[in-house]
């Protein structure tokens, strides 16, 4: 691929210029070989190398983190199977916007047989309609489709879109390919910072790399600016990365894939009992931006969910600690969630609750209008007694252990147990005292069927 033209010409700076693109513009690859990672979709025999070779373009979906390489990927496959190249922002386009693409594509079509790519950037901000605009053609070859998003497309792009689509995953890139692409910038006197004879040390490349989190893009703007830091003719070291970088930027979407992504995993930490990981995850959601208060309220259903009447109190901890938060804001309320962290973590787990919650919900969507027992009903008025409302209650109290025999379930649901106790921690207690009561209920209905009196206390 030697001869490979060169993909972005408008990169290169001619001497006396006005002031240059941003470095990881310049410094995007114009050929396979150039291209960091993704090795899975790049590397010899790959599928996605075989169709840019073989000039065959197709519809496609590229979907990954920040950085890796979509739109590259998109001006590459343009250029390498001859087809006119079409850019567009999901976030900044608008439905006329695709006609006009599509109706340019199809007069080309005609006129010199030549293809059209047309690339939507960030495809899973286009709504559902604005999607269907442009699937006629998609479907009739007009248009080649491929769409970058860094969403799951699974939720976010229409279902008749993606079928006609192929899917290819980007991985963030390792951090040893982002030194090298780092490397290369440094080196390449042309588009990269070669002329200003920078050397960096291996340390501050490889801080850099850890930063940018697998993002091609992130790395260069920070080299960028550590250049500067240094002067030409200097060199960058690791102190002088780290000023460039004063904080390291978590990936983080309170909105997308990745926000459900580290819920999850806080909540399946806590319900795995394991303190350090759930106290990481919270803490990274903080780091990045989350709002607390959800935090605290995710907590709480915790709390009722996968603890429950093993530990009665942890709802209480739950809450408390969404009080203390409000009370001192950050980042000192944080210490009181992070309290709330630990003690749901370590707390006994039982989803009896949880359980039970959903066996009565199913009840009642199966037998929603049964009727109230005659004998529970209050009867606050004459006709109501006369009818039956409250006839042969029996009050708790007046019974041995405060427990009667009488069944409080409509006749259809009788029998029906919703709630079973698991033997964690306190529910241990509470599934033998329900045992106690449900053996005491058995024993009066065996006697209430025996001539005499019910069971009660003298």
């Amino acid at each position: 691929m030697s001869g490979q033209p060169d993909l972005f010409p408008e990169a290169r700076v001619a001497p006396g210029a006005g002031a240059a693109p941003p470095l990881a513009e310049r410094m995007r690859p114009r050929t396979l070989e150039e291209f960091a990672g993704q090795s899975a979709l790049l590397g010899e025999g790959a599928p996605l190398r075989e169709a840019i070779l073989r000039d065959e373009p197709h519809n496609m979906i590229l979907w990954g983190p920040p950085g890796t390489g979509k739109t590259t990927l998109a001006r590459m496959l343009a250029e390498r199977t001859r087809s006119h190249f079409e850019g567009y922002s999901a976030v900044t386009s608008t439905v006329a916007d695709i006609r006009a693409v599509v109706k340019a594509a199809e007069t080309r079509l005609k006129t010199s047989g030549r293809r059209t790519l047309l690339f939507i950037d960030e495809i899973h901000r286009f709504n559902r309609s604005q999607q269907d605009a442009f699937l006629p053609w998609v479907e009739n070859g007009t248009l080649v489709l491929v769409g970058a998003t860094t969403e799951n497309p699974s939720f976010e792009v229409n279902s008749a879109l993606l079928s006609r689509a192929r899917v290819y995953v980007l991985e963030r890139l390792p951090e040893e390919s982002l030194v090298a692409i780092l490397e290369r910038a440094l080196a390449d006197p042309v588009r990269g910072l070669g002329a200003m004879a920078l050397s960096a040390e291996p340390s501050a490349l490889l801080h850099l790399a850890r930063v940018a989190d697998g993002d091609g893009r992130r790395a260069l703007n920070a080299l960028e600016i550590a250049s500067r830091l240094a002067g030409a003719g200097k060199a960058i070291t690791l102190e002088v990365a780290e000023r460039a970088l004063l904080q390291k930027q978590l990936l983080y979407d309170k909105s997308g894939e990745e926000h459900y992504n580290l819920i999850s995993a806080l909540h399946k930490s806590l319900r795995g009992s394991d303190p350090d990981a759930a106290l990481y995850w919270m803490t990274r959601m903080l780091a990045s931006g989350e709002q607390p208060l959800y935090l605290a309220r995710r907590m709480v259903r915790f709390a009722s969910e996968d603890i429950g009447l093993a530990d009665p109190n942890a709802l209480a901890v739950a809450l408390r600690a969404k009080d203390a938060y409000d009370f001192l804001g950050s980042p000192e309320g944080e210490v009181a969630l992070a309290e709330c962290c630990i003690y749901l973590a370590i707390a006994p787990k039982s989803n009896a609750v949880y359980e039970a919650s959903k066996a009565a919900l199913r009840a009642v969507q199966e037998h929603p209008a049964l009727p109230v027992p005659l004998h529970i009903r209050n009867a606050p008025t004459r006709l109501m007694k006369e009818l039956g409302y409250g006839r042969d209650y029996e009050y708790s109290h007046e019974y041995e252990g405060h427990v009667n025999a009488q069944s409080y379930l409509p006749g259809e649901l009788q029998g029906l147990t919703f709630y079973r106790p698991s033997g964690e921690g306190r529910e241990a207690d509470v599934a033998e005292r329900l045992r106690r009561i449900r053996e005491l209920k058995a024993r009066l209905r065996a006697r209430n069927t025996e001539p005499g009196e019910p069971g009660k206390s003298s």
